[in-house]
């Protein structure tokens, strides 16, 4: 049994995102970053988060430093990606009312939605959504102690996604925002 939050009873009723075949006819497809992915047509449309793609992704991968995922259409193209990482958080940093049911830790663990981004081309299709959903179910699966999805929103255009999505905003930096696993998990059962 893991430690997943989620009955493993829902869990088998769900393929993998990731080991979902795609052929020509089927539908887009979330897996791990591999070298057979081509990058170097994805444009979002915000340059930092272009290059990290093009540039720094695969070796985060290799290093273990992130776990980059990619939205892949049926005819191979990349729609989108987002990065998955550890971190913590002082718990300082967090509402009061949410430190409360902590033991008293001073770094509270966390899951870091490090990066998100959708191609220009396919905006308004929902793979937005697509990519947090798989993101989300990634991180209340995994068997890696975590309190919360963790994002830092870029601008407020992202903030404001987040926030649509449920998450909520560290009392002194609104820019941060989190999401806890209790609340995911209840999205996948």
């Amino acid at each position: 049994m893991t430690a997943c939050a989620i009955p493993c009873v829902a869990i088998a009723k769900r393929p993998a995102p990731d080991r979902v075949a795609a052929g020509p006819s089927e539908t887009p497809r979330v897996e791990p970053l591999r070298s057979h992915h081509i990058r170097t047509e994805f444009s979002s449309g915000v340059e930092p988060l272009d290059r990290y793609f093009r540039t720094q992704a695969g070796q985060d991968a290799r290093k273990n430093m992130a776990a980059p995922f990619v939205l892949v259409l049926p005819d191979g193209t990349i729609a989108g990606y987002y990065t998955l990482s550890a971190t913590a958080v002082p718990a300082p940093e967090l509402p009061a009312d949410t430190i409360r049911k902590f033991p008293r830790y001073p770094l509270i663990p966390a899951t870091l939605l490090g990066r998100l981004a959708v191609d220009h081309r396919y905006r308004g299709q929902g793979y937005g959504r697509f990519l947090l959903a798989d993101a989300l179910f990634r991180s209340v699966c995994s068997e890696i102690a975590s309190f919360a999805v963790i994002v830092d929103a870029k601008d407020d255009d992202a903030r404001r996604f987040y926030e649509r999505e449920s998450f909520l905003p560290f009392p002194d930096q609104p820019m941060k925002l989190f999401r806890p696993m209790a609340d995911i998990a209840v999205l996948f059962r």
